[in-house]
């Protein structure tokens, strides 16, 4: 595949997977002292990866939890967070400076921190009173963060009695490797097409429900904003028809994320609606990818992780076939803000 390397992308899925062990440590060490809230914190990209636990931990628990991005926590405070929270930080890089300037806030008011991040010796790595360390890069770190937030976030659960299918579940995302990298090749093909097909499209409009909300987020801004410089419109499935359709024309460019939770007919309502008023629309459906190793019943749990190795076809051929590296800055960590 283009742009693959599958010795590097098994280091990465295999790793995050392999700090079961380690998570299962730590929630049993967060647990035993006993934490009251839970606070998921991040900016940007690592904020939006945040969504789907959020909504997780909302469905199945009576755990009091907010998703929090970094820089406004720090200015707006919460009374809730203090010596009896536990907050969850995301940063591949270790170094986002808003990211580590509020772990440094919440470790000032004695909430326990726990660090995700592919640097063990940055900053932020340095700074938590637990860290998961999994080196990625930025076309592999949704993989690496879903896996482990996964795997964090239903341990924690199980921990309190209200996830019953955690040691199952643990056991299937030990090593997705194969399984992903059978998504990625049916991926491929339909892939290559779009980004043929929309080389000099300037503008797409993104639509996602559930727990691929932070991932049409996150996609939206992250990949084809930030990386590719291309405008978009993301908007949340139910929110749809509450104003934004009114920008939708024949030749709109949509794409439109199903995942497989309860937020799927909110997505096929949408997609009912693009049928009859749009020509343009690219429908990614995670339930149309086989998850070899993963039960039936673990299948809407996984679609963040899913529709991670989906989006990185994409991703690559509109890199290639637009020339424009996902590299490529103008502003983002190369001027001051």
């Amino acid at each position: 595949m283009l742009g693959f390397d599958p010795d590097f992308y098994r280091s990465v899925v295999s790793g995050a997977g392999a700090l079961r062990t380690r998570i299962d440590d730590i929630v049993h060490t967060v647990s035993t002292a006993g934490y009251e809230n839970l606070f998921l914190i991040g900016s940007g990209g690592s904020y939006a990866a945040m969504w789907p636990y959020e909504l997780l931990v909302t469905t199945r628990s009576t755990l009091p939890v907010r998703s929090a991005i970094a820089a406004e926590l720090v200015l707006s405070g919460d009374p809730r967070l203090g010596a009896r929270s536990l907050a969850v930080f995301s940063s591949l890089s270790g170094t986002t400076a808003e990211t580590l300037k509020a772990l440094e806030y919440c470790a000032e008011r004695g909430v326990t921190t726990i660090a995700l991040t592919g640097d063990g010796e940055s900053p932020i790595g340095r700074a938590a009173d637990h860290v998961l360390v999994n080196p990625a890069d930025d076309e592999t770190a949704g993989e690496s963060i879903d896996i482990q937030l996964l795997l964090l976030i239903t341990a924690l659960l199980h921990e309190r009695g209200e996830f019953e299918g955690y040691e199952r579940l643990a056991d299937q995302l030990t090593d997705l490797t194969d399984a992903l990298i059978a998504v990625q090749e049916q991926a491929d093909g339909p892939a290559a097409a779009f980004a043929q097909k929309h080389r000099d499209t300037t503008y797409h409009f993104l639509v996602g429900a559930g727990n691929l909300w932070g991932f049409t987020y996150n996609y939206s801004m992250c990949i084809l904003e930030e990386m590719q410089w291309l405008h978009t419109t993301r908007v949340h499935g139910a929110e749809f028809f509450h104003g934004s359709l009114e920008l939708i024309e024949k030749d709109t460019s949509l794409l439109l994320f199903k995942g497989e939770d309860a937020g799927r007919p909110l997505m096929e309502r949408v997609e009912r609606f693009t049928e009859r008023y749009n020509e343009n629309t690219t429908v990614i459906d995670t339930a149309a990818y086989p998850l070899a190793g993963v039960d039936d019943e673990f299948r809407a749990l996984t679609a963040p992780i899913v529709v991670d190795a989906i989006s990185a076809r994409f991703t690559k051929h509109l890199e290639t076939v637009r020339e424009h590296p996902l590299s490529t800055r103008r502003y983002y960590r190369v001027v001051e803000y």
